[in-house]
């Protein structure tokens, strides 16, 4: 694809090639290993050296950052973008669609599917995928090979499931939604009442709901909700090996890493970012525009946007790194007020 054609196909971003719009582009590489049909792009200071000596036919940069350095890329394609990274996720896709059309719809001999099942033209069912009866299966949505979709399951327009997926009944997935192999979605929350010492099953009636373009990883679990639903709103992300526990609400165009886990209840708002290994406590809400960082546990309510850290107590990132330089030296002060001590006591 020349690097013209690719910059209409990105026009969001208001993209402009300064040089070299007749290049041939297929796809992005790492400076070192980028040649003469590869595209780089440069977000940061310290991409400068190696983009200088790098054997790309194109480079993205920002206006800033040209009139500044441009003097150094003589030899390259230059495209001009304020956000280069996003100009670069944007044309990945272009590219990746280029090289790798769209197979033809299908559905495999042997899929097994109800004859209850509506589906809608442009539908792909891969090997022994199972589709139990009352499913909807949309306009251009592709189940993988080995899937199974409980009853009265809704996949949206374009929603693609990896190899392997699992859906329990009544699960709602939405348009252009990506769930990858070993996702369950749909099973049981973690709800039991105590009696006598022993633990009683409480059905879990509610379902999982998906908005729109919400890409899940793999080996995933999100469950049920016991009486109403687990929701996860439209463009939120979910990294591989997250749980996510019955009756827990999710905003819109959040980020979480890998190995979070969300307890039952919870109510989180749009925008907001967790790092790996984090974890939120059951009936906690978190206010819109929160960034919780890696490790961390939320053990109480956030009402008010920001960076958090810490395990206990969590409180904001700038205060925590204060504290935490604190403790870092707690041995050693405790032996200075020792020697204190000593001298007042003389």
């Amino acid at each position: 694809m020349i690097l013209a054609e690719l910059i209409q196909n990105v026009p969001s971003l208001e993209a402009h090639c300064l040089r070299g719009a007749s290049v041939d582009v297929q796809s992005f590489a790492e400076f070192s290993l980028a040649h003469r049909t590869h595209i780089v792009f440069i977000n940061h200071l310290k991409h400068l050296l190696p983009a200088q000596t790098s054997q790309a036919a194109a480079i993205v940069m920002s206006p800033v950052l040209w009139d500044a350095h441009g003097g150094d890329f003589h030899h390259l394609g230059v495209v001009l973008c304020q956000n280069p990274y996003a100009f670069f996720a944007y044309a990945s896709q272009v590219l990746e669609a280029h090289a790798q059309p769209k197979p033809l719809a299908s559905v495999h001999s042997s899929a097994v599917i109800h004859p209850s099942v509506k589906i809608a033209d442009g539908v792909t069912v891969g090997a022994y995928a199972v589709v139990e009866a009352d499913c909807i299966l949309e306009s251009g949505c592709a189940i993988g090979a080995h899937c199974t979709l409980g009853f009265g399951v809704t996949v949206a327009a374009d929603a693609f499931l990896y190899p392997h997926v699992t859906v329990y009944h009544g699960v709602q997935i939405g348009e252009r939604n990506i769930i990858h192999s070993g996702t369950v979605l749909g099973s049981d929350g973690f709800g039991f009442a105590p009696h006598q010492n022993r633990w009683i099953k409480i059905p879990q009636t509610g379902t999982v709901i998906l908005g729109a373009d919400v890409e899940i990883g793999s080996n995933c679990s999100i469950d049920r909700g016991a009486l109403g639903n687990t929701i996860i709103g439209r463009g939120t992300k979910l990294d591989n090996l997250i749980q996510i526990a019955h009756n827990v609400q999710v905003g819109e165009d959040c980020a979480f890493a890998a190995n979070i886990a969300i307890a039952g209840s919870a109510v989180l708002g749009n925008r907001i970012q967790i790092g790996g290994n984090a974890g939120v406590l059951g009936h906690l809400s978190v206010c819109d525009d929160v960034v919780i960082s890696s490790c961390t546990l939320v053990t109480k309510t956030i009402a008010k946007p920001g960076f958090y850290s810490g395990v206990y107590p969590i409180q904001e990132n700038a205060e925590w790194e204060k504290n935490a330089v604190v403790l870092k030296r707690l041995s050693k002060m405790r032996d200075q007020v020792r020697e204190l001590e000593k001298h007042l006591k003389v």
